[in-house]
């Protein structure tokens, strides 16, 4: 039986995107999963054996994550799908009411400006017009939000209130095309700005400079229509998801991976909310984010688009959309497949206990796994000056890269020894528990999960985490002949 995985869940499989299984069952093609790639029990299931909560398995498009399933016989030609975290129907009506659209006017110069929707007879002129009444949220104006907030500035949203606290660099010129070289090193949402004007200057933008919390979610997108996720980071997309889902505006859904990409509608007229889908999300460093393991340039814009027009069909009130769907692309092997999402009537923030009530009464941190838990040894680590001082002392130590192969190609670091996370506790007797083990990847978060692994399968020498991670070390210049190169 053929088995897709999905690009964040490749690491724990070799690297393979599908494979072939015998089984009749969910339970014998997992057991069969875990004989011929031992090291994916790492990526599939927690410590008390069970499937992770940020994983769906779908056979032939059909949810089949209840381990009740796991039992019923499947067609030979059947197709399942693992799929993590990365994160239908027919509207009956507008998100906007006839007396905001009847409102709004259009004059010559926006029958010209808006010609093209005016011809379409599902948009025309009401259309057009609810339209320029919606108020739309985009939180992140990275690769995402790039190619949402050009395209709902050019179909004339009225009013485009843009969320982010970073500043432009330039590695996010690749993919984040609002921005051009003479944008970096200022806010995104200056820049963003910019550019709608630049687009249309009817359109009321409003630019929030600031990171998105618990404390401030709710002010920020309440009183407008529809908001879009175009973030990178789990914490904030529960953040908004639960926000939403209190303040009863639309969710429209995106994320990105590599080659892969998703799309959904949430909280949309009592339809499943993220946490339906994906009750939580994986342990910090347990799979790559995008700015850890890439994407190829055009799928934010892919993704992106398809994300706009899932929100201009809200606001218009056409065509079927994504609530209680979930859209899946592949630009590797151009394929996608709509999946259906079922609500989870004991969901925490949209099930019959609504236990998440307010956004500061859930704590944030410790659901994601950001915050360091008392019982557990806190993980020791160097900053990267502490490090280089360390490497042109010449202090034995043994450095493991916990990279992906495309990491090292980018900025290899010359005398580490390479070893796969799923691989650490089978290969410990490599290490040296005499002297400091020293374990580095990108950004200094999957580092940690490596040195916590180490520590279960009860390994016992000093170990310690580069702080950052490879990032954090790109302005040093060694002396040493172990430099960055």
């Amino acid at each position: 039986m053929k088995v897709l995985i999905s690009a964040t869940l490749k690491t724990f499989f070799e690297k393979t995107s599908q494979t072939e299984i015998q089984g009749n069952t969910l339970d014998e093609i997992f057991k069969g999963l875990l004989d011929e790639y031992p090291e994916a029990r790492k990526g599939l299931y927690d410590d008390e054996g069970k499937l992770r909560k940020f994983i769906r398995v779908f056979v032939d498009g059909e949810d089949f994550t209840d381990i009740a399933r796991h039992t019923e016989k499947l067609d030979e030609s059947s197709e399942v799908l693992l799929l993590p975290l990365i994160a239908g129907g027919k509207p009956n009506e507008s998100i906007i009411s006839d007396e905001r659209q009847k409102a709004i006017t259009i004059d010559e110069k926006g029958i010209d400006r808006f010609n093209k929707h005016l011809m379409l007879r599902e948009i025309s002129v009401k259309g057009q017009k609810r339209i320029r009444a919606a108020k739309v949220v985009v939180v992140g104006a990275g690769a995402l939000g790039s190619p949402v907030i050009q395209y709902l500035a050019a179909a004339g949203v009225g009013t485009i209130k843009v969320i982010d606290f970073d500043k432009v660099t330039l590695a996010n010129l690749q993919s984040q095309v609002i921005h051009s070289s003479r944008d970096v090193n200022r806010p995104k949402v200056a820049s963003a700005r910019d550019t709608i004007r630049n687009v249309d200057r009817g359109i009321e933008v409003i630019d929030e400079n600031e990171e998105l919390t618990a404390e401030n979610a709710v002010d920020l997108i309440d009183g407008f229509d529809v908001v879009l996720d175009c973030t990178d980071n789990y914490k904030t997309r529960y953040l908004i998801n639960d926000a939403c889902v209190i303040t009863g505006i639309p969710l429209v859904f995106a994320s990105i991976y590599q080659y892969e990409g998703m799309v959904s509608i949430f909280g949309y007229k009592n339809g499943p909310c993220l946490r339906c889908l994906f009750p939580e999300p994986p342990a910090p460093g347990l799979v790559p984010t995008c700015t850890e393991g890439g994407t190829i340039s055009p799928l934010a814009g892919i993704i992106g688009s398809i994300q706009a027009n899932e929100a201009l069909k809200l606001i218009i009130g056409i065509g079927e959309h994504l609530s209680g769907k979930l859209l899946t692309f592949d630009s590797l092997n151009l394929t996608t497949k709509i999946l259906n999402i079922d609500k989870d009537f004991d969901c925490p923030v949209c099930g019959k206990s609504h236990l998440i009530k307010e956004i500061v009464d859930f704590d944030y941190e410790e659901f994601c796994g950001l915050k360091e838990d008392d019982s557990e040894l806190p993980v020791e680590g160097f900053t990267a000056d502490e490090f280089a001082k360390r490497l042109e002392d010449e202090v034995p130590m043994t450095i493991i890269d916990v990279r992906e192969p495309h990491e090292r190609a980018i900025l290899r670091f010359p005398g580490a020894i390479v070893i796969p996370i799923g691989q650490l506790a089978r290969r410990q007797k490599e290490l040296d528990s005499n002297i400091d083990t020293v374990f580095i990847c990108k950004q200094g978060k999957r580092s940690i999960l490596a040195i916590n692994t180490l520590r279960e399968a009860g390994y016992e020498g000093p170990m310690y985490n580069l702080k950052d991670g490879i990032d954090g070390m790109k302005d040093i210049i060694f002396s040493h002949e172990a430099g960055l190169l």
